[in-house]
């Protein structure tokens, strides 16, 4: 069976060519065929057969149409459960501690969706990267621990990545069936295997760059997609580079400032809430801390500040405590999703480029907590 609606006919995690209906393996060399084949046609075409192309004028209404940011809320009682019948008055959105007016509000069951939106799609990504064979293997047995849980009929649509030293691989398509997804994962065991992590500085690096690289396909392909997800890395994430020697010019902070104001942007028009869950191997997690701090400004980057755990914070995701029992923290970041809310504000005109603007929700009712992207990057 190789139907293109069936999530698991393929029965394996195999290479493809469409993202949403094909198992893909996202290899990042050629994540960038794509883009470089069409700047080799435009040179070919010359620059005569593009001006010739007729210009369609924006007017004022669309250009501000096209600025306007939306807003995935989640809100949570004193209590810790989700509060789902909110009213537009009872949010009031601060940009820059500003109050922001809410141009659009809607309500969204996660598990059943709405006319706007699907359900909210679940994506585990199993980090073959940043971990040795044997926590690996862990991971991959808690997994399937998970998805084999209330005799496999899972409550969300669920995706399962697996990001290996070949690249990223990904199932044809989400499915609730939570057995129909151990069995493949099992059957992909072979395609589960561990970098070798003894290559000191370089090592670190190459894991860094294919890590980040990894993150930012999902975010891309992912904003083809409607709808809220929430992913679950499950793996410490990649190294923080946090070493002097590993940023020491000021191109080299310019260039990771770009890829964080765009991994910000991918992260936030994908709609995707990040959770970090993390065997316990021997390391502290708690060096990430240090950079929740957003970055204002490009002479303060660090490469720290793209960590994986930043991002989850960032995006109103959790990073839960490093825990054996995978299956077990996987079901606590799941239990996180409840009703949630959609907004959306026009941002300012901003003075310059990649101008940061912090966002907060308050919410009215005591004791109740609203969380949602920390943050934005404007333009003029």
């Amino acid at each position: 069976m190789t139907g293109r609606g069936h999530a698991f006919a393929l029965g394996a995690f195999a290479e493809g060519v469409d993202y949403d209906q094909n198992p893909v393996h996202l290899n990042h060399g050629e994540m960038m065929r794509g883009p470089l084949c069409a700047v080799v046609a435009f040179l070919a075409l010359g620059w005569n057969a593009f001006s010739q192309q007729a210009v369609v004028p924006v007017t004022t209404a669309q250009a501000r149409e096209k600025r306007r940011i939306s807003l995935d809320v989640a809100v949570t009682d004193k209590t810790g459960q989700a509060v789902g019948d909110l009213e537009p008055f009872d949010l009031t959105l601060l940009d820059n501690n500003q109050p922001r007016k809410i141009l659009s509000f809607r309500r969204t069951d996660s598990a059943t969706g709405s006319r706007f939106d699907p359900p909210v799609e679940v994506i585990l990504v199993i980090d073959a990267v940043n971990l040795p064979y044997q926590a690996v293997t862990l991971q991959r047995l808690e997994v399937e621990k998970f998805l084999r849980l209330n005799k496999g009929q899972l409550e969300f649509p669920t995706s399962v990545f697996l990001f290996t030293s070949q690249g990223l691989h990904v199932q044809p398509a989400p499915s609730k069936d939570g057995n129909a997804l151990a069995e493949v994962l099992d059957k992909a065991n072979g395609t589960v295997r561990a970098r070798d992590l003894s290559g000191g500085v370089y090592s670190l690096v190459e894991q860094f760059q294919d890590s980040f690289r990894g993150m930012q396909g999902i975010a891309e392909n992912e904003s083809r997609k409607p709808g809220r997800k929430v992913l679950i890395w499950v793996g410490p994430g990649w190294p923080l580079l946090t070493e002097r020697f590993f940023i020491q010019s000021d191109p080299s902070r310019q260039n990771y400032f770009h890829q964080l104001v765009m991994l910000t942007k991918q992260l936030r028009e994908a709609r995707i809430t990040v959770y970090n869950v993390a065997p316990i191997v021997g390391v502290t997690r708690e060096l990430y801390k240090d950079y929740l701090k957003p970055v204002t400004e490009m002479r303060k980057m660090e490469i720290a500040d793209l960590a994986l755990e930043v991002q989850a914070v960032n995006t109103g995701g959790r990073v839960l405590d490093p825990g054996n029992d995978l299956a077990a923290l996987i079901q606590k970041c799941q239990s996180d999703i409840g009703p949630y809310y959609t907004v959306t504000f026009e941002p300012p005109q901003a003075a310059g480029a990649d101008e940061f603007h912090s966002l907060r929700m308050q919410v009215s009712g005591d004791g109740r907590t609203a969380r949602t992207d920390f943050g934005y990057y404007d333009e003029p």
